[in-house]
């Protein structure tokens, strides 16, 4: 069934499926996928009470029960890019980031509408990500909307054009991007492009260098999904 065409509502409709969405990906990472000493927390934006971030962080093994596993086997995505450019420039200047509950390794991060309506919005955006993975957290970013003006040839080329200007073309009639993004000093994408009405990857999150676990986004969607009002359903539905 997915993707829907979320271009056909306004951005605040979006983000109402946005936020059950994040909560669904969130609640079956804990469930699952993640191993016993992490977490999944749904993040808020400084400033506004807007969730917008899936935090990936360290807890304390005797609060879980969970027992999932890190897959070592190198994901299988439609493409991969890889740079070291980067790495002898920031290797002095590497930050931890703490939480409450202990290190931030990873992020997941949904783009809304207005991450790309305007350059201020996109610079800010792109580099959020960039500087997270200089710091070697790993993201995950999920672009359900098709390129602006801004981000021609999609979310993917305009993050990794702060580490490595390279050619990337969109394949014709796939123009979402998922990219799962490897910080390790060395960073390494990872890639699917999509198209209206194409189902949704189980897409690799990584939460070590070289150790990863597959967020079962198809599923999560379709949790949140059942949530939306019927006549959002049947807006972003349309053919």
């Amino acid at each position: 069934m997915p993707i829907h065409d979320w271009t056909r509502v306004p951005s605040g409709l979006f983000h109402h499926f946005h936020q059950f969405w994040s909560m669904e990906i969130c609640r079956k990472l804990n469930r699952g996928p993640l191993p016993s000493e992490f977490s999944a927390l749904v993040e808020q934006r400084s400033g506004t009470k807007e969730t917008d971030v899936l935090a990936v962080e360290l807890a304390a093994p005797e609060e879980s029960q969970r027992g999932g596993t890190a897959t070592l086997e190198r994901p299988k995505t439609k493409f991969t890019r890889q740079t070291d450019k980067a790495y002898y420039a920031e290797k002095a200047n590497r930050i931890t980031i703490r939480h409450h509950l202990g290190q931030i390794v990873a992020f997941i991060e949904i783009v809304s509408p207005g991450n790309k309506d305007g350059e201020r919005a996109l610079d800010s955006f792109v580099g959020k990500i960039a500087a997270a993975m200089q710091q070697g957290i790993h993201v995950l970013v999920l672009d359900l909307f098709p390129p602006t003006k801004r981000d021609p040839h999609g979310i993917h080329k305009a993050i990794w054009d702060q580490f490595d200007c390279e050619e990337f073309e969109l394949p014709a009639g796939q123009d979402r991007v998922f990219a799962s993004y490897e910080a390790d000093g060395v960073q390494t994408a990872h890639i699917e492009t999509l198209g209206l009405g194409d189902r949704l990857p189980d897409m690799p999150l990584f939460i070590a260098p070289g150790a990863h676990v597959l967020v079962p986004l198809e599923e999560a969607y379709m949790s949140a999904w059942e949530d939306t009002p019927p006549a959002i359903r049947r807006l972003v539905a349309a053919g």
